[in-house]
């Protein structure tokens, strides 16, 4: 699975920093969906490997400008390019009439059918079966000054190997129906043996996890969608001492909560995004400080995302920069 970064900051842009985005796909594949998608996130993903031709869906976490404001112009530019294929967006209620809105005062129309769905519909898997059918997507309700989501994405179609030891053991001879099994297709040999596949298929691997949080000043919220997952992606608006000033008002989290919860929780991989503007390296305020304050509380792999990050959660659960 790969991980892109194509905004990591929060409230307002920075020079080195664009507001929210993440890309995620399956590792070479084409199609990808995107969370969250701030004013700017276009010109982000011309620096990628990815194309709003492939995009399948888009999850918004919440309503906040600097998570949503660059959907609009992400699609009418889809459309510009001639997009056919069908596109999914899941995100809070008002969305749908945000974009219908604009849709409507700027006399778009795009050549492409838009599905809406609610964070609540994904209670039902099959609504997102054809769009993402080697995703499951769940959604977990966080808290925030409007109402907040986290998407949970598991791999959903795992390979299963051959047991070849078994198939010799049983004089089943190797040809393109050792494929059929592979396929999970039932064979019938040449003896008139009827041979089931699930007979000689290995148990998959574990399946890969990855949660992707909104804006949210209760880590605990997750304590059941990130228990045990392989990455989680949360903000870390401030440290902890700038949180205490700031007061509770802004509803964000410390690095130091997050990172006491991902602890706690058994997470093997966190990345901290949406950091506060000012946090900026060389400055007064370095974005080391918001490093230190994580890494007393998380003994994991710790990762502050950098804008344009690319990373490669690889079958083992290991995160990595991709090369």
């Amino acid at each position: 699975m790969e991980i892109l970064f194509l905004g990591t900051s929060s409230g307002t842009p920075t020079r080195q920093r664009n507001m929210s985005g993440v890309a995620l796909r399956l590792r070479g594949a084409r199609q990808w969906v995107l969370v969250d998608c701030a004013e700017g996130t276009q010109h982000r993903i011309l620096r990628t490997p990815l194309s709003l031709m492939s995009l399948r869906a888009v999850f918004i976490t919440h309503m906040h400008g600097d998570h949503c404001y660059g959907l609009p112009g992400l699609l009418a530019s889809a459309g510009l390019l001639n997009r056919s294929e069908p596109l999914t967006i899941v995100g809070p209620p008002p969305l749908r009439g945000m974009i219908e809105a604009i849709m409507a005062a700027s006399e778009l129309t795009l050549p492409y059918p838009v599905t809406f769905l609610t964070p609540h519909d994904l209670e039902d898997a099959s609504l997102l079966q054809e769009a993402l059918p080697d995703l499951a997507v769940e959604a977990t309700a966080l808290s925030h000054r409007i109402p907040s989501w986290a998407y949970g994405f598991t791999e959903s179609a795992l390979e299963r190997r051959l047991d070849t030891d078994k198939l010799r053991a049983d004089a089943v001879p190797s040809s393109a129906l050792w494929g059929e099994l592979q396929r999970g297709r039932d064979i019938t040999l040449e003896d008139g043996r009827r041979i089931a596949a699930h007979d000689y298929l290995l148990p998959p691997r574990r399946a890969r996890r990855i949660v992707v949080a909104g804006d949210n000043d209760s880590p605990e919220l997750l304590a059941e969608a990130a228990r045990g997952v392989d990455v989680l992606v949360h903000e870390a608006t401030y440290t902890e001492e700038i949180l205490l000033k700031v007061g509770p008002g802004p509803q964000h989290s410390s690095a130091l909560r997050v990172a006491r919860f991902a602890q706690g929780a058994g997470v093997r991989n966190l990345v901290l995004t949406h950091f506060s503007p000012r946090y900026q390296d060389g400055g007064p305020l370095p974005l080391s400080l918001l490093e230190d304050e994580a890494r007393a509380g998380f003994d994991g792999h710790l990762v502050l995302a950098r804008d344009l990050d690319h990373f490669v959660l690889d079958r083992t659960g290991e995160l990595r920069l991709a090369v």
